[in-house]
């Protein structure tokens, strides 16, 4: 039995950078371990039509891990002001490679040093800003005013200590702290959770448009969200809506859903900080509904995959056991079974979401290509939703 064939299309993992208030400011391309070189597997992604407009915008960080070997050619689909090139400290210690970046410094694109160089290296090169997994230890003091910045600590696994990042001078911050919260981003005393899994049962069920008003009445901040996103540069209404009624026909039934849903996210958390959970639900809802389609799947079968991706965090938004959510809710067993176990072909497809398997596409017949339009077409709907709510 012959070897498999290693596909050519690569597989990227697009991981987000936040700035100290949780908003996106740039994407970083992290190729997966068999994608062979990173720079042309980031090249064949650029081949995508109207890939930087889709992600714009955001700066886009990508590795460079052989600067020496680097060319002007790699570059020429690069717009200057769009791109940062991530180069490892250690190799930036020849005078010929710091000319060479220096070079594209002066060119317009920006460079970031993976890691603390050695002497005046960063400055040689032309380097701005520094990467530095900061999740434990932090850097020299010196070696982040020696540059403008923005420096990006990776390995953030909670806000306290982007915090204490940010006060050593970082500016910008990567890493898992979304899904490890510090304290309950609905506040007060569970009144708020029982208001919000009623809504998500009204949701679920279909509920008529007046039980669904009656208890965003009820939610001056949910309420609040829904009237400033029909109101937003999103649907370009010529007059403005001021009622509840009014939005929800201005949505639909649908697309009301799809908000609402999303909505939940957009509270605003104790220190009044935007909610990180907010972009990474609409990332994956939206690679759901994409990656559901592309199986060939009816429209509510794609709906059911919608719901899967932006409920997998439920129990991180509430605090609660997602056992406890899925009995409080009327879900189809095939969005329970993805939510509890990540089973059946809803689970496969979320399990894909939250971590990309070249194995586990294949086996699916999900092609790489598909799966970055997919993971393009998501991140671009999470940039839109982050800015119109």
């Amino acid at each position: 039995m012959s070897a498999p064939e290693i596909s050519p299309f690569p597989l990227v993992e697009l991981q987000a950078v936040s700035n100290a208030h949780n908003e996106w400011v740039a994407l970083a391309f992290l190729p997966s371990p068999d994608a062979g070189d990173a720079l042309q597997a980031i090249l064949t992604l650029l081949k995508t039509p109207d890939v930087f407009a889709a992600l714009a915008p955001l700066d886009c960080i990508f590795p460079i891990p052989n600067p020496q070997l680097l060319e002007a050619s790699h570059l020429e689909a690069l717009p200057p002001n769009r791109v940062i090139l991530r180069v490892a400290a250690a190799a930036v210690a020849e005078p010929a490679v710091q000319k060479k970046l220096a070079g594209y410094a002066d060119a317009g694109y920006r460079i970031m040093l993976d890691g603390v160089a050695a002497g005046s290296a960063a400055t040689m090169c032309g380097a701005r800003a520094l990467m530095v997994d900061a999740a434990i230890t932090l850097p020299p003091v010196l070696a982040l005013v020696a540059q403008p910045g923005p420096h990006l600590a990776t390995g953030m696994h909670s806000e306290a200590r982007i915090a204490e990042c940010a006060k050593a001078g970082f500016s910008w911050f990567a890493g898992d702290f979304a899904l490890h919260p510090a304290h309950d981003s609905n506040q007060g005393d569970g009144t708020s959770r029982k208001r919000l899994l009623a809504l998500l049962g009204l949701l679920a069920r279909d509920a008529d448009s007046r039980e669904l008003e009656v208890l965003l009445k009820q939610d001056p901040a949910l309420s609040y969200h829904l009237l400033k996103l029909v109101n937003s540069a999103a649907f370009a209404l010529s007059s403005p809506i001021h009622s509840f009624g009014q939005a929800i026909n201005v949505l639909g039934r649908r697309q009301l859903q799809r908000w609402l849903q999303l909505l939940l996210y957009a509270r605003q958390q104790d220190d009044g900080l935007a909610n990180p959970l907010l972009p990474l639900a609409a990332v994956r809802a939206s690679m759901m509904e994409e990656l559901a389609k592309s199986q060939g799947w009816d429209r509510d079968q794609q709906d059911m995959a919608f719901v899967a991706g932006v409920f997998s965090l439920l129990d991180v938004l509430l605090a609660m056991p997602m056992t406890e959510i899925v009995a409080a809710l009327s879900l189809d067993l095939d969005v329970v079974m993805a939510l509890l176990d990540r089973a059946g072909p809803l689970g496969e497809l979320l399990k894909l979401v939250e971590q990309a398997d070249g194995g586990v596409l294949e086996q699916l017949g999900i092609a790489r290509e598909t799966y970055w339009q997919a993971q393009l077409q998501a991140y671009h709907w999470a940039v839109q939703v982050s800015r119109n709510l």
